[in-house]
């Protein structure tokens, strides 16, 4: 064979391994590789403590690692804006991280440390508490938590600037952390990097919130769409508010009014303040108020001083025996009921008053004639519980030490730009109903509780109804409900409901 000859057939045989490739499938499987779940970059500003840890959960072993830290996050020119803490939770010698979903997890205020859910219900950590949800004695003890939501999902749960152990660089402008539109996107870039960092790009992405929690993740899940082209595979809303004008009662907003009704009603059945045929059953107590709520007492606040006296002496009766209260003091308020006013006033007209945010829970109240409760016995006996358990848990468990105090709900993040977009009330409904248009795959969990006078369960049936979405995509929405109150989980049989429901909705699959 010539020289000649002997480049043509070099020629034939690269131009046919060629031809080969170019023909071969276009999609091909990854060579496979031990994930790792350590962050592939960091830097001298970032502080992390790892460890390994295992539970029996069940009749199973669940082995984890947890990594608890700062990860400063930084601006393009290099120059660090904030330490933000974390505590990440995440189930070791997975064969694929593509296939395990990862959830960033927040609470509300604003001003929280997502400490309540983390040691409340998901995590794999808890408080310990009595079954029905009331504070133990001091000192405080964490156990295994056997309802984690860790057997489902890896966790984030990260706390916003000014919270837990983050705090913003001293030169930075406060107005970048601090506010509605500012918060989603300064956590939103938290996000992106904690994805770049540890690889989980490939990962089915959630986002979980409770509260004002769940302002933000509803305004996250848009966000992460539009900004860094983050698809989320599902979003987690607990005691939810996304339309500040469903609770926010006031001169010209009859809407609230209606909307906390059925909630009176659930909590005054707790409390066996209502007559015997609706204490029978608080399913069908619960759907006649919500209909007379809808269909009648609404309409009445509509009509103001043209109501005529007969239809308001009707009204007053029906609220009378709905929430167990006097129908003179509800004629003299104008057919409007506060939930601060019923607080004070449902079990013994002053000296009693029922928790906020859990309204099973009562309390002394030491001055009998101030118009509204000056405490609150469902925050002010287990904010140091958690207080208590996490200081410890995270330096005796996680390894991590700081002198700062960890912030639970701190006020450092007023004044806080909350926001309208022009319409008077803060709402994040609209990018929540907008991620749904845009994401195909997106579904939606909401979960409220019956004794909750923060956020009433019957706000949320009325955002939910109210977004602009056709049936089609409506099926992608759900919203469980549990006899608990704003942090249903402190009762026993509604935190392992929350678990089931929760394992439920990571288990089906995107549609």
């Amino acid at each position: 064979m010539s020289g000649m000859q002997c480049i043509y057939a070099m020629v034939l045989v690269l131009l046919c391994v060629s031809l080969s490739r170019a023909e071969a499938p276009a999609t091909q499987p990854a060579p496979s590789t031990v994930p790792s779940t350590q962050p592939r970059t960091t830097t001298s500003d970032d502080h992390l403590s790892v460890t390994e840890h295992q539970a029996e959960i069940g009749n199973a072993q669940l082995h984890y690692r947890a990594t608890a830290g700062t990860l400063a996050v930084k601006g393009e020119d290099g120059k660090k804006k904030a330490d933000i803490f974390f505590v990440a939770y995440e189930k070791s010698d997975v064969p694929d991280l593509s296939k395990r979903p990862i959830t960033f997890v927040f609470n509300g205020g604003p001003g929280a440390a997502a400490v309540w859910l983390h040691l409340g219900t998901a995590g794999p950590v808890r408080i310990v508490l009595p079954d029905d949800g009331t504070p133990p004695p001091p000192p405080y003890a964490t156990a295994v938590n056997q309802e984690t939501w860790l057997t489902s999902t890896d966790l984030v749960f990260v706390d916003p600037v000014a919270t837990g152990y983050s705090r913003a660089s001293a030169d930075q402008d406060r107005n970048q952390f601090f506010g509605t539109e500012a918060d989603i996107r300064f956590l939103g870039e938290f996000i992106r990097l904690y994805l770049s960092r540890w690889e989980r790009w490939p990962s089915p992405l959630y986002l979980a919130g409770e509260s004002y929690g769940t302002t933000r993740v509803a305004g996250l899940s848009d966000h992460l769409l539009d900004r860094h082209g983050i698809a989320v595979n599902g979003v987690v809303l607990i005691s939810s508010v996304l339309d500040f004008q469903t609770i926010s009662l006031g001169e010209g907003n009859d809407l609230p009014y209606a909307l906390y009704l059925p909630s009176f009603a659930a909590i005054a059945h707790y409390h066996k303040k209502l007559a015997p045929d609706l204490q029978d059953d608080l399913a069908r107590t619960l759907a006649q108020v919500e209909k007379f709520a809808s269909d009648e007492y609404l309409p009445a606040l509509l009509k103001g001083r043209v109501l005529s006296p007969e239809r308001r002496a009707a009204i007053v009766e029906t609220l009378s025996r709905y929430t167990g209260l006097p129908a003179d003091i509800i004629d003299r308020g104008d057919l409007r009921i506060s939930p601060e006013y019923f607080r004070k006033n449902l079990l013994d007209r002053g000296r009693t008053t029922v928790g906020r945010f859990d309204a099973r829970l009562k309390g002394f109240e030491p001055d009998a004639l101030s118009s509204s409760p000056q405490t609150d016995p469902s925050f002010h006996a287990i904010y140091p519980v958690y207080a208590g358990a996490f200081n410890a848990y995270v330096r005796q468990q996680l390894k991590f030490d700081s002198d700062l105090p960890y912030e639970i709900l701190t006020n450092k993040v007023w004044p806080w730009d909350f926001g309208s977009n022009g319409q008077g009330f803060t709402r994040t409904a609209d990018e929540l109903g907008a991620s749904l248009v845009k994401n195909p795959h997106l579904r939606i969990m909401f979960a409220s509780g019956y004794y909750d006078l923060a956020t009433p369960y019957f706000a949320t049936n009325w955002t939910i109804d109210h977004l602009k979405l056709p049936d089609a995509l409506r099926a992608r929405i759900s919203h469980m409900y549990y006899p608990g109150g704003h942090m249903m989980y402190h009762e026993a049989g509604s935190r392992a409901k929350l678990q089931k429901d929760i394992a439920a909705f990571f288990a089906s699959p995107a549609r």
